[in-house]
């Protein structure tokens, strides 16, 4: 309990006060774990037994990243995945394992595993400083997040390759055709069973079994793999990218989410606590002399990668720096290379400092050279919200109300995302090309996950009132911007919408009965035109009484009131067209 205390007040402590000066999340939880950790406080003794614990954390943002891995996005950015990140893994994996061999006199395994370690970089620091910069979604952002792309995919070959690579690894490794199986086994589960296991959960379950059973199939697969001698993180990527394209992706991401961003803060706490400051101490030239190697070198390559791609200069050095530091998985491959016997605990530990310091330089370098730069000259602006690939219209419910609109936006090449609480309805309209995803709309953390964010129109057509009414409050609560067109069964639904500052209000059964009605009177005797009128005025009458209603706050008596006296001059409206048609014939 006292640990448990120790950790989530460092987190707290840490977390905020090294975001506020956009020194990033990550470096905030190293060094919260240093403070806390044997070089410091010694407030917590064990760390090693926690970091093995804390090792879910990766596995689960495996699973998360392959979840986002759908086959068709790698496939539009094959070009720049394959190019720009194939060739700045290659060639800053090749200079630094070279360096490293060169300048160390490491064995060349070591030097290998050390130079594909520090080759990647932090996808979390380099998104959000893209963010914050807002070169994110513009051509310079996406050549940088290939990057980070190609290093996210190549992870697990480099688990796979430490595992290789290592000492006993011919001993203790179970054949290899044992791994083959079970790949294999994987993949076929994740092809014909996983789907179907989550629309039975959908249904008779609730929404802890929804999270049971996404946590469920992580550990599964990750403990088959490494029973069958493979990564336990290849399982949950394999596992995330088979389920990419299903439509319980952001249900599954949402549920994870708050798992992995625990049990990954618990990580990086336990690699802090890992560190060795006597070693910095002793060793305060190499180790920050290294850092400082490390961000020059893959600066250098990444800007002339960037400008070979055609990139401007200012931007290709702005997006080099964010790239330039050691990432969160060198942490990963240190541990596992060390606790394998590939490599040194000291090497081991000299790394973690210098990928642990590249990250604490490379915010400072990134504002210092922004703020240089913007004194020197304007910068290109870009639109934040152009050329992202997110949907801009979100549509809660996908019955028969939501299903028209999409449709439509579908006839018009106008993407959108759809989310239901029906399975069964998933299933039967994915098979039309629809992209709908199972998920409660009326929860905040799934709205994110669905990218409410991106949105510009939410369209509420839930079946069910209180929840449409629910997710409009959560909405204009948290993203006011979002423009909400929703669906009413009658007018006291409107009413309430109207009280939450959304006018854009459509009354599911008027528009139909209207023109029923018009059908009917012409079917009477009525002309054309004649009924045209007599719905038209009727149409008119209605909004106008609707909008006097809502512009007013009115009690139960005063409405019934008000509707009687409508008919009363509904009926005198109509009178005088009877009139003036009867003295026209």
């Amino acid at each position: 309990m006292e640990t448990a205390m120790v950790f989530l007040a460092a987190a707290v402590i840490a977390v905020p006060v090294f975001k506020k000066f956009r020194l990033g999340a990550i470096l905030g939880y190293l060094i919260a774990g240093v403070v806390i950790g044997p070089s410091l406080l010694n407030w917590v003794t064990d760390p090693n037994t926690i970091l093995h614990v804390a090792e879910l954390g990766v596995v689960l943002l495996l699973f998360v990243i392959g979840l986002e891995l759908e086959p068709q996005k790698l496939w539009q950015l094959r070009d720049r995945i394959l190019l720009t990140g194939g060739s700045q893994l290659l060639i800053s994996a090749t200079v630094l394992a070279a360096l490293a061999g060169w300048w160390m006199g490491w064995p060349w395994q070591t030097a290998v595993v050390v130079g594909l370690a520090i080759a990647l970089s932090s996808t979390a620091f380099a998104i959000q400083l893209m963010s914050e910069q807002g070169i994110l979604r513009a051509p310079p952002g996406q050549s940088g997040f290939a990057i980070l792309l190609m290093q996210d995919l190549a992870v697990i070959p480099i688990l796979l390759l430490v595992s290789s690579l290592a000492p006993a690894a011919a001993d203790d490794a179970a054949p290899i055709w044992v791994g083959g199986l079970a790949i294999i086994a994987v993949l076929l589960i994740g092809r014909y069973l996983l789907n179907p296991f989550l629309r039975i959960i959908s249904r008779y379950g609730s929404a802890e079994i929804m999270t049971a059973a996404a946590l469920l199939i992580v550990l599964s697969t990750s403990l088959g793999m490494a029973k069958a001698g493979l990564s336990a993180g290849l399982g949950a990527f394999v596992a995330g990218m088979l389920l990419a394209n299903s439509s319980f992706k952001h249900q599954l991401e949402t549920e994870i989410e708050p798992f992995k961003g625990l049990l990954l803060g618990l990580f990086f706490i336990a690699i802090g606590m890992n560190i060795d400051l006597a070693l910095l101490w002793a060793q305060p030239v190499l180790i920050v002399g290294a850092a400082v190697l490390l961000v020059l070198i893959k600066t250098a390559i990444i800007f002339a990668i960037l400008r070979a791609n055609r990139i401007d200069g200012s931007d290709a050095m702005r997006v080099a720096l964010m790239l330039s530091q050691g990432g969160e998985f060198a942490f990963v491959v240190m541990a596992q290379a060390s606790s394998d016997g590939l490599i040194a605990p000291l090497i081991a530990n000299q790394i973690t400092l210098v990928v642990g310091l590249s990250m604490a330089l490379t915010s400072p370098l990134v504002i210092l050279y922004s703020q240089w730069f913007n004194s020197r000259d304007c910068p290109p602006v870009y639109d934040s919200q152009r050329d992202t690939d997110e949907p801009r219209v979100l549509i809660a419910g996908f019955g028969r109300f939501g299903q028209i609109t999409a449709r439509i936006l579908a006839a018009n090449h106008i993407p959108f995302t759809a989310l239901d609480k029906d399975a069964q309805q998933i299933e039967f309209v994915r098979q039309f090309g629809n992209k709908v995803f199972f998920g409660d709309a009326s929860r905040l953390d799934l709205l994110r996950t669905a990218g409410i964010e991106h949105a510009k129109i939410l369209l509420i057509a839930v079946d069910d009132e209180g929840i449409g009414l629910k997710i409009a409050d959560i909405v204009r609560q948290h993203y006011p911007d979002v423009h909400i067109v929703a669906r009413a069964r009658n007018r006291m639904t409107v009413r309430r919408y109207a009280e939450l500052g959304i006018r854009d209000v459509i009354r599911e059964l008027f528009d139909g009965s209207v023109e029923a009605a018009n059908h009917v009177l012409r079917q009477y005797g009525f002309s054309d035109s004649q009924s045209e009128t007599m719905t038209r005025v009727f149409r008119e009458h209605d909004a106008a009484m609707l909008a006097e209603t809502l512009d007013k706050q009115m009690d139960m008596q005063a409405l019934i009131a008000r509707s009687q006296a409508g008919r009363e001059e509904l009926q005198s409206l109509f009178s005088k067209d009877h009139k003036g048609i009867a003295g026209q014939g």
